[in-house]
């Protein structure tokens, strides 16, 4: 009897429990200065408002964790977002409503790598995902070549004269 009703528990916490968030990729590579796109997918019930629902995403690393974004109740916190990511990060709100958490982080530094985690919550659930930034260093570009300013540049004149008395003696000859 005990094991029924223990099953009949974790049955009804699987059924209840269906709000899922979601990666679209676990890991992104990116180059430092260069802008991405970090993205989650969570379910979403049906004529659910924004006003219902709770963000809270951070990068994780050892010595702390970062906030990159912080939504309540359907809007923006940016008090509570690090001093790292202070105007660098940009939600899309319009696909929020389809259940899609797209997060623009522009002007990446190296110091952005790292695991980046999510929780999404409604009223009635909430779960978490994580995704992971590789930023390298930016790469060295070679510099421009200058044209070389210590040889003579040869006159283009003369090859042109060269070549128009060179005709006039031909059209003399032939007369």
């Amino acid at each position: 009897m005990m094991c029924i009703i223990l099953l009949l528990i974790n049955l009804t916490s699987c059924v209840c429990g269906t709000f899922v968030v979601n990666v679209t990729q676990t890991s992104y590579q990116a180059e430092e200065n260069h802008n991405i796109t970090l993205e989650w997918m969570f379910t979403t019930k049906t004529g659910s408002s924004l006003h219902s629902l709770y963000i809270y995403c951070e990068l994780l690393t050892d010595l702390r964790a970062s906030v990159l974004f912080h939504l309540h109740g359907g809007v923006e916190v940016p008090e509570s977002q690090d001093e790292q990511f202070t105007g660098r990060v940009q939600c899309d709100k319009d696909v929020l409503r389809e259940g899609r958490l797209r997060l623009h982080v522009s002007r990446l530094r190296t110091d952005d790598s790292g695991p980046y985690m999510c929780e999404v919550s409604t009223h009635y659930d909430g779960s978490t995902a994580t995704c992971r930034l590789n930023v390298t260093a930016a790469r060295d570009r070679p510099e421009p070549q200058t044209p070389n300013t210590t040889s003579r540049p040869q006159p283009e004149s003369r090859g042109r004269i060269g070549l128009y008395c060179g005709l006039a003696a031909a059209a003399l000859l032939s007369v």
